[in-house]
């Protein structure tokens, strides 16, 4: 059984990079409960690598106080207690943050986690809450990972079956809980970090709501403009949309064009030879294909490869015989950022004229929808 619960126990931490022109002081307050007088405390940028923004040493009574400027939209920062207990601040400026902490990561004698409390901000207000959320599914998560490797010894199906369930169950309850406070969180800076609980394919909605909202009452907002864009791309290849042209080169250097294949119905893979998943599902694609081709059925595969040799070379071990065109950008590939696409494979179903009428239908799924709209060489 794959492991399914442990992507949800990592909690994405979001590091933006401003690019406004005006910024805002903020000061951060505190005390440390197990630092020592004369340690230091460290402000610094959520990036890699790191830029130390402040930094002061804890004074007597193990309090301490840091300054920074954030730039328009806000920014998070971490706060980093002597290199123990690191903490994330949702900034957006003015603000005088209030921290007490405990300072370290885990007691070695009783196990037991450091815990903290920010005050000062309503973006901290709601991360807390969105914290909490977190480390209570986290702690249920561990749960079923035990029970699962129980029952898989047993090879007690119904069980594992069973807790699948009860875990689609919790973590629909921790959206539905998200959903329920963010529109309390207007447009904070906390209400981008809250997307990351909700996925944008099954619930794009929310997204799309949250980024309205954005652009009528905050679309000054570097960050906000960065969801809006995504939104807007992700609308542009929603099924019933025009399929946007894409014009890359393929293996010759010829450019060909998506629009070039007009007249049939299309399957735009997005895949790479480094991605497994994909290379695991090729031989069904080939399958496909070969099943299909004669009816009116054509593939066109955009490689997010970064090497022409790797990318060749994964054709030809795969035995991929249709279209295939790259810019060899990675993820910065310009096709791969018109069509929205997070991670790969991501495919899309087009009709003879161009028309989006499916998205990532794979194995059987695509099996059926082909069978259905190409029955009878139509």
């Amino acid at each position: 059984m794959k492991n399914l619960f442990l992507s949800v126990a990592g909690f994405l931490v979001i590091s933006f990079s401003a690019n406004a022109q005006t910024t805002k002081p903020f000061t951060v307050t505190g005390k440390i409960k197990t630092a020592t007088p004369g340690s230091y405390v460290y402000l610094e940028t959520n990036s890699q690598p790191t830029r130390k923004v402040d930094s002061t040493k804890v004074q007597a009574g193990n309090t301490f106080t840091l300054n920074g400027k954030v730039a328009d939209g806000g920014e998070v920062f971490v706060l980093n207690v002597g290199g123990g207990q690191k903490l994330a601040l949702l900034v957006e400026g003015g603000e005088t943050l209030m921290v007490t902490a405990d300072g370290y990561r885990m007691d070695a004698k009783t196990g037991q986690t450091g815990a903290a409390t920010i005050t000062g901000s309503k973006n901290m207000e709601y991360y807390e809450k969105l914290s909490a959320l977190r480390t209570d599914m986290e702690k249920r998560v561990a749960n079923w990972n035990k029970q699962v490797a129980t029952a898989t010894e047993k090879k007690d199906s119904k069980r594992i079956a069973q807790i699948e369930q009860e875990y689609q169950t919790a973590e629909q309850d921790v959206v539905n809980k998200v959903k329920a406070i963010l529109p309390e969180m207007g447009t904070s800076l906390v209400s981008l970090f809250a997307l990351n609980f909700i996925n944008i394919d099954t619930d794009f909605a929310t997204y799309d709501a949250l980024a309205q909202r954005f652009e009528k009452e905050n679309p000054n907002s570097p960050h906000a403009k960065s969801l809006i864009g995504r939104v807007t791309r992700i609308k542009g290849v929603m099924v019933g949309s025009q399929a946007p042209e894409i014009a890359l080169t393929d293996t010759t250097g010829t450019p060909v064009p998506l629009s070039s294949l007009r007249g049939k119905y299309v399957l735009l893979d997005f895949w790479a030879s480094w991605c497994g998943p994909c290379r695991m599902e090729n031989p069904n694609v080939v399958r496909m294909y070969n099943k299909y081709k004669d009816k009116g059925f054509a593939i066109y595969s955009v490689s997010l490869d970064q090497t022409k040799g790797n990318w060749t070379k994964a054709i030809r071990n795969d035995n991929l015989t249709w279209t295939h065109v790259s810019d060899l950008k990675y993820w910065q590939s310009a096709a791969a950022q018109q069509y929205g696409v997070q991670a790969i494979p991501a495919t899309f179903l087009l009709d003879k004229e161009g028309k989006i009428i499916a998205k990532n239908l794979r194995g059987d799924a695509l099996e059926q929808k082909l069978d259905e709209i190409l029955k009878g060489g139509q």
